[in-house]
């Protein structure tokens, strides 16, 4: 367990810096406007956790320990967009369309929702 948490923590740590570089740069070349480091880190962790469960579902025979250091870890890390787009894909691979259709509004609904109730309790 201990080791598990490290690895994810290692994951976690790399995807973290790298959503950081990633933002000074996309900040120097995009206006200041639009949230374009976010929505190019949200579109790109996506991608990039596709490609990873694509991986270790067609070669099962990975160690499940990069599994975790990749997917939880960096991909986490990096962006958690990544994992909620990943979750109601499984949703709809499994045939679960309206718990697809709840996770989504729930969580970019009730999301934002609480976001603004933080902001105006403290504020």
């Amino acid at each position: 367990m201990l080791r598990n948490i490290l690895i994810v923590g290692i994951g976690s740590f790399l995807g973290g810096v790298l959503r950081y570089l990633i933002s000074i740069v996309m900040k120097s070349y995009c206006s200041q406007g639009f949230p374009w480091a976010t929505l190019m880190v949200n579109l790109l962790g996506c991608l990039l956790i596709g490609l990873l469960f694509g991986l270790f579902n067609r070669y099962s025979s990975i160690n499940n320990v990069w599994c975790l250091l990749f997917t939880t870890g960096l991909c986490g890390g990096f962006t958690t967009f990544s994992t909620f787009a990943n979750e109601g894909l499984q949703l709809l691979l499994g045939g679960s369309v309206w718990s697809f259709v709840l996770y989504v509004l729930a969580s970019v609904g009730i999301g934002i929702a609480l976001v603004a109730l933080g902001y105006w309790l403290v504020r």
